[in-house]
């Protein structure tokens, strides 16, 4: 089920429209490889993917130096002061981000970065940070207290005692939230459109795919070339670090 589609995009970039129609999953009629030239050129994908690229590596760095810090508070808290917490960040679940557009963009707009990529790196992390917080607040409370109590017996700070015990043992949920963080900024599309906005210089990728469908409407061999460009950085993110994440939830199924 999952392969089928997929095939049917990679196969279909690569044909002419009277192949698709006519020879729809045949792979081996009216090959166009220039439909990704078209397509790149008329969706100017370069500088797009340029701009996604920045803004979903600027702000996953970001959720993560802010997720880690607080997810280790909470890890470590005693009693029901950490769990409250803990409840309030997964309170963010039930906003949705439509609700956040108008003082969103209000805010953009008095900051004077309103069309800029910035406040997309300073934004995004906001929509993240619930699901960051929890699973990694989770994954560092498995850490056992004897080795916490170990290292601060050995003089560890808390700084230390972060980076030396607790990054290394939540790693593989690290992976995870970066992954799945990733994969989020990158497909983001509504507030890209609103707050970067259209011009080529900064809009995002996901921004400028949909501009092919004015100029190629009909030529949906450039259409499917385009969305292949767009999906390979997802697919090559997820190939590199699949093994780690499935390590990570292979762990969390055998534990304890």
């Amino acid at each position: 089920m999952l392969l089928v589609p997929v095939y049917y995009l990679l196969i279909s970039a690569f044909k002419s429209n009277t192949a698709i129609l006519t020879h729809p999953f045949s792979p081996f009629t009216g090959w166009e490889p220039g439909n990704f030239t078209q397509a790149w050129h008329n969706a100017t994908l370069g500088p797009a993917l340029t701009n996604q690229l920045y803004v979903t590596v600027g702000a996953n760095v970001l959720t993560l130096i802010l997720a880690v810090p607080a997810a280790f508070a909470l890890a470590r808290t005693q009693g029901r002061v950490g769990i409250i917490i803990e409840r309030v960040f997964a309170l963010g679940f039930l906003i949705p981000g439509f609700a956040a557009l108008v003082p969103t963009v209000l805010l953009a707009i008095n900051l004077g970065l309103f069309h800029t990529r910035e406040f997309l790196i300073l934004f995004l992390p906001a929509t993240a940070m619930p699901l960051s917080v929890v699973l990694l607040t989770q994954a560092m409370r498995t850490v056992p207290r004897e080795l916490e109590e170990s290292a601060v017996l050995d003089g560890a700070g808390t700084w230390l005692l972060l980076r030396a015990v607790y990054l290394p043992l939540s790693r593989p949920t690290l992976v995870v939230v970066a992954i799945l963080n990733f994969l989020s900024f990158w497909n983001e599309y509504f507030f890209s459109l609103v707050i970067a906005g259209p011009d080529t210089s900064v809009r995002t990728a996901q921004v400028a795919l949909p501009t092919l469908s004015m100029a190629n409407a009909s030529q949906y061999g450039v259409l499917a070339a385009g969305v292949v460009i767009t999906l390979l950085p997802v697919y090559l993110v997820y190939g590199l670090f699949a093994e780690k994440m499935e390590g990570a939830v292979l762990a969390g199924a055998v534990k304890g």
